[in-house]
């Protein structure tokens, strides 16, 4: 049981883990001279930063069918159907665009690679501090009310309701609107970036 209540958890805390190395990998193209060569070219400015985008989406599936695959090894079993699983694999795919564009905006934003493989870390500390582990009922009161009112309890709780075959309830809503929310801000915080921050 506890392992079916954590696994969804888990494959959010992948989803953040592969954003992290986004971070890092932007920051490593603006001192390594490559994107001063792509704005030369004849090219939309913002595809090199949706390329990042697209590669780490891809890089999250494989991370997340491995994680997956070892949850079922564990005993992991789903009483969802096929709409929930499609609908848990849409939510996944949407956390992983909306992180990184966040963290494709954390690279640019870094001085340093060093610098970038660290600010992002945050992404992997929320989540123990969600309803991931533990149910943020039991949790003492403020530290539970910032476990309710943060972004990745509601994704969560959605993805736990989707694997499990139970009602997503309001956690839906809120999760797509978290989701939309990071990515707009971090698509357009990884744009500005991008255009006025010449190349390192």
């Amino acid at each position: 049981d506890y392992l079916v209540f954590i696994t969804p958890g888990i494959l959010i805390m992948t989803v953040a883990s592969v954003a992290l190395g986004t971070a890092i990998s932007t920051a490593t193209d603006m001192t390594t001279g490559i994107i001063a060569r792509f704005r030369t070219m004849d090219i939309a400015r913002v595809s090199v930063l949706t390329g990042h985008v697209l590669g780490a989406v891809i890089k999250t599936g494989f991370a997340v069918v491995i994680v997956a695959a070892f949850a079922f090894l564990l005993g992991f079993r789903s009483d969802a159907g096929p709409l929930g699983w499609l609908g848990a694999i849409g939510l996944l795919a949407l956390i992983a665009f909306s992180l990184t564009w966040l963290t494709v905006g954390m690279g640019l934003a870094a001085d340093s690679v060093e610098t970038a493989s660290n600010t992002p870390l945050f992404l992997m500390i929320l989540p123990f501090i969600s309803s991931a582990f533990v149910p943020t009922d039991t949790l003492p009161a403020g530290l539970r009310q910032f476990a309710q009112n943060q972004p990745f309890t509601p994704m969560i709780d959605t993805l736990r309701a989707l694997v499990t075959g139970t009602p997503t309830d309001s956690d839906l809503w809120l999760a797509l609107g978290w989701c939309v929310l990071i990515s707009l801000l971090g698509f357009l915080w990884s744009r500005r970036l991008f255009l006025r921050v010449p190349a390192k």
